[in-house]
């Protein structure tokens, strides 16, 4: 019998999408052993129907699978082609944790340019994988790990941020899909509006676990969240060459 995946007052849900048996046992069992719900699959069909029967709060994915690969899964998984349960959050907000024997730089950015909140290469350590576990959670305040919540919305350029739902609205009022990295990357920024924040402030300040912390990773977040601001990116986030990044809009707490 399945057991109850969908109580939000159990640990939290994590799907491990990998086609390696003997590694895929091995993560299963240190999640299981940290208290955490888990599943495993072997490739993205069968992910999909995973993500059909139940909702998860987190998927760590191989990046070299049959079929569809890790990066085209997760590109999927962030323009929302999953089903959404009812009252759970959409797969474009998913922490999603690529995991892969190739660590290369330009591998690591590839794999967040699709949208991935963390990279890990292959070999890893038990502890530091469920150190970047419980760090994605945190950024979603999800399951067993919780944060302060803050009631606060901030205003800039016609744009909302709700700090409590974690929700951007933009000038039009649709709500714009954003992943817990982008989320709190955004939030580090209207913290600190019309300051220079350096790279690897940047990456102390939004709490990001990318890997490798390298000015291409925070760089290639960046990139994602200006994406997302669409038009007015160019006006909000600004270069500043050498040092780092300014925002540069006026910000309203409400």
């Amino acid at each position: 019998m399945l057991p109850n995946l969908t109580d939000p007052n159990l640990p939290a849900r994590i799907l491990v999408v990998e086609d390696d048996a003997g590694m895929r046992t091995l993560i299963l069992r240190a999640l299981q052993g940290a208290g955490f719900r888990v599943r495993g699959v072997a490739c993205g069909d069968e992910m999909w129907e995973a993500l059909e029967l139940a909702p998860v709060d987190l998927i760590i994915m191989d990046v070299m699978l049959p079929g569809s690969n890790g990066v085209e899964l997760c590109r999927s998984l962030r323009s929302g082609q999953a089903v959404t349960h009812p009252g759970e959050s959409p797969t474009a907000q998913l922490p999603i944790i690529m995991v892969s024997a190739r660590g290369e730089e330009r591998d690591r950015v590839n794999g967040l340019e699709s949208g991935a909140d963390d990279y890990v290469p292959k070999p890893f350590g038990q502890r530091e994988l469920l150190a970047r576990v419980r760090a994605a959670l945190r950024r979603g305040s999800v399951g067993t790990v919780q944060e302060p919540t803050r009631r606060e919305r901030l205003k800039f350029a016609g744009w909302t941020l709700d700090l409590r739902r974690r929700e951007l609205v933009d000038p039009a009022g649709v709500t714009v899909d954003i992943s817990g990295a982008e989320h709190d990357l955004l939030t580090s920024f209207l913290d600190n509006p019309q300051r220079v924040i350096a790279r690897d402030r940047l990456l102390e300040l939004s709490r990001t676990r990318l890997g490798d912390v390298s000015d291409r990773s925070i760089d290639v977040l960046v990139s994602r969240l200006r994406r997302k601001l669409g038009g007015d990116a160019e006006h909000l986030i600004r270069t500043v060459r050498g040092l780092g990044y300014i925002f540069v809009a006026e910000v309203e707490r409400v």
